[in-house]
């Protein structure tokens, strides 16, 4: 699970992502908002935990802005503020939660971790078994049907690149955001691992491959899963 922290008090910041790293979440840190939303621009991130008073662009406006086109990514709230007003203003803007300074680490992290499995029971509910034209997916087993009826083994790798595209379906997922969701925030392969993961798709759930369907190459920009 990728978090994003955007906190501009440093020794708050570090504590926060060192407990975070130590419950085995990844943690991208910042204390500016303008880099925060070039963060969510280019990266994949499961929870946004987002302080309220930030340079350049406050945690009300990134929320605002990322709740324009996600509604799926939970946002969590930090803030001095402890106005009843300002709670609202956080929950209209479509944050998920909020918890005010100062507060208890065990507090956060459990917040953290129930936004996350709610997100991720919302996300998988329909997804542990999957089926698009003749076609079958078992996600927790990685087993596949063809659509000639053959059993297909997919890899790790495979089975979360299918997930992603599924979950987003009819939407164009960038290679940036394919490489940050699938193969982590430190390992980069090149495109064509990716192109080559496509044509691997096309030919086990295709029936004319190069005439595909549901498995779409969008040039310059990423792929697309349609139905």
């Amino acid at each position: 699970m990728r978090i994003l922290l955007v906190e501009d008090e440093e020794s708050i910041r570090d504590a926060v992502k060192l407990n975070l790293e130590l419950e085995g979440y990844e943690v991208v840190a910042t204390g500016n908002g303008k880099k925060a939303m070039e963060y969510i621009g280019g990266q994949h991130f499961d929870l946004l935990l987002l302080d309220v008073m930030l340079p350049d662009v406050d945690g009300f406006s990134i929320t605002e802005q990322v709740r324009l086109t996600n509604n799926e990514t939970p946002i969590l709230i930090l803030t001095a503020k402890d106005m009843a007003q300002d709670r609202i203003t956080g929950l209209k803007k479509g944050a998920d939660d909020y918890l005010t300074k100062p507060f208890n680490l065990e507090e956060l992290l459990l917040r953290v971790s129930n936004l996350l499995r709610r997100s991720q029971r919302i996300k998988g509910e329909s997804l542990e078994v999957f089926e698009f034209g003749n076609n079958k997916v078992n996600f927790e087993t990685f087993e596949a049907t063809t659509y000639r009826n053959e059993q297909q083994m997919l890899t790790k790798k495979e089975a979360m690149l299918l997930k992603l595209l599924v979950e987003r379906k009819n939407e164009v997922v960038s290679r940036n955001q394919i490489l940050q969701a699938v193969w982590g925030y430190d390992v980069f392969p090149s495109t064509r691992t990716i192109d080559n993961f496509i044509l691997a798709f096309r030919k086990y759930f295709e029936e004319d491959p190069k005439n595909p369907r549901y498995f779409h190459s969008i040039r310059g920009v990423g792929y697309k899963f349609t139905m």
